[in-house]
């Protein structure tokens, strides 16, 4: 699960007409085997004209980089805004959440681009709900020396560092995964600093060691729209790889829905997995589909990379 920020961007080239513009990135991007990939971001267009001709422009450009495959949208990479909201539902927008006007996607595939990944936003009503595997895993990771805490707001930084730790483990082997740098991490949770809730930010350690986090935030959207906020976004879950640890990340969920509920709030959005990641299957248990993202790709040559 995962919610991006919008941090420096560090393009490789902007391209702007009028309302139309568009960032290319070919120099440092997600890796794709087989593939020389190049990065389509921060698209604007307020019309289908404009957008045939700045993707044109776009792919023209990748192509003259040597690049084999165009995708998008994305800033960057996947620490960063990326995704069209493609199936909106009836859920309002929460906070973070990426945005787009509905027919952004269609004049992307209009220009050639197809599916390239999927990803999913779920909902939960009850979260006195529980997975049934959730006392057993307990019971295994407390015998062996595992133990839960929320994050301790007077060592805000050393936390983090725990956090930024599992990341980099836990995420390695993701989908157009691309590592970040330690202060480009630490600059995304600092701007969030003052939204944090401590008793909602969990983190699973053995014998001083992190092995797992859940990182959940309230809806601040409800706020924004006048409502009461009675919604936890769950940002992140992540937990270190290996079977030693399996059952880990059902029971951080668990336990942050339990948290949630003891402070007030009603329901939990999981929010933006991928088709493939392991935490779609945990959030099965409890929460139904609110909204598709896709990712777009298009191909501008040959893959040639080994």
């Amino acid at each position: 699960m995962s919610i991006s920020f919008s941090p420096g961007l560090g393009e490789d080239v902007r391209f702007e007409n009028s309302n139309d513009g568009v960032s290319l990135w070919w120099t440092h991007v997600p890796p794709v085997t087989g593939e020389r990939p190049g990065v389509i971001g921060q698209f604007s267009a307020p019309s289908q004209a404009g957008a045939a001709k700045i993707l044109a422009e776009a792919c023209d450009t990748l192509r003259a980089q040597g690049c084999t495959l165009a995708i998008g949208p994305m800033d960057g990479n996947t620490w960063r805004r990326y995704r069209f909201v493609t199936e909106s539902g009836d859920e309002p927008s929460f906070w973070l959440e990426p945005a787009n006007p509905p027919e952004w996607p269609l004049w992307w595939r209009e220009e050639g681009f197809e599916p390239l990944a999927e990803y999913f936003s779920t909902a939960t009503e009850n979260l006195l709900a529980r997975d049934p595997r959730v006392d057993g895993v307990a019971a295994r990771m407390k015998a062996a020396g595992v133990s839960i805490r929320p994050i301790d707001p007077a060592q805000f930084e050393e936390d983090l560092e725990r956090i930024y730790e599992v990341s980099l483990a836990a995420f390695a082997e993701n989908y157009l995964y691309t590592p970040l740098p330690r202060e480009a991490f630490f600059a995304q949770y600092r701007s969030i600093r003052d939204r944090i809730r401590p008793e909602l930010v969990l983190l699973a350690e053995q014998e001083g060691k992190p092995t797992g986090y859940v990182f959940t935030v309230p809806d601040f959207a409800q706020a924004q729209r006048g409502a009461a906020v009675n919604t936890i976004i769950v940002k992140t879950l992540a937990v270190l790889p290996g079977r030693r640890h399996a059952g880990l990340g059902a029971w951080l969920l668990a336990e942050a829905h339990a948290a949630a509920r003891k402070v007030g709030f009603a329901r939990a959005i999981h929010a933006l997995m991928h088709e493939t990641n392991k935490s779609r299957n945990l959030s099965a248990h409890y929460a139904k589909m609110i909204r598709r993202y896709t990712l777009f790709s298009k191909r501008l040559s040959q893959g040639s990379v080994a």
